[in-house]
């Protein structure tokens, strides 16, 4: 069995935000109780991440290393059509995928205690962005 369903999530510009609640209501919606949840974020500047969600310090912590990492502004980018954070926006969602593959056991995610499943958005202004689940049993 293949179950599929989209939904969209509004960011207030650079940062993560937890959407595992989401997908586990898409989860049990499915009533699938054992298969494989895959995740799929459609977009060039925005990606996933599963991250502890038990401190918030963690997704503070990602975003300042990977704004030294990928720096805003470098001049080696030629690529700033939408500005200065649109080339290093495409670098970080390779960086960090766009795609996650969860296990479903017993009817929800099987994650682990302080696993989370996070939007990360990596440009500095908000967007609308789509995700993509499909459950395979």
């Amino acid at each position: 069995m293949v179950f599929q369903r989209s939904f969209v999530i509004t960011t207030s510009g650079r940062g993560t935000q937890e959407i595992t609640h989401d997908i586990n209501q898409i989860v049990q919606a499915s009533a699938i109780d054992k298969g494989l949840c895959q995740v799929f974020c459609q977009h060039t500047s925005a990606s996933l991440v599963l991250c502890e969600n038990a401190d918030p310090d963690v997704q503070r912590d990602l975003g300042v290393f990977m704004q030294q990492l990928v720096p805003d502004g470098d001049p080696r980018f030629i690529h700033t059509m939408e500005g200065k954070d649109d080339m290093p926006a495409h670098i970080r969602t390779i960086l960090s995928n766009p795609n996650l593959s969860i296990p479903i056991s017993k009817g929800q995610l099987a994650l682990g205690t302080w696993q989370g499943v996070f939007l990360w958005e990596h440009r500095l202004s908000g967007h609308t962005r789509n995700i993509c689940v499909t459950l395979v049993s």
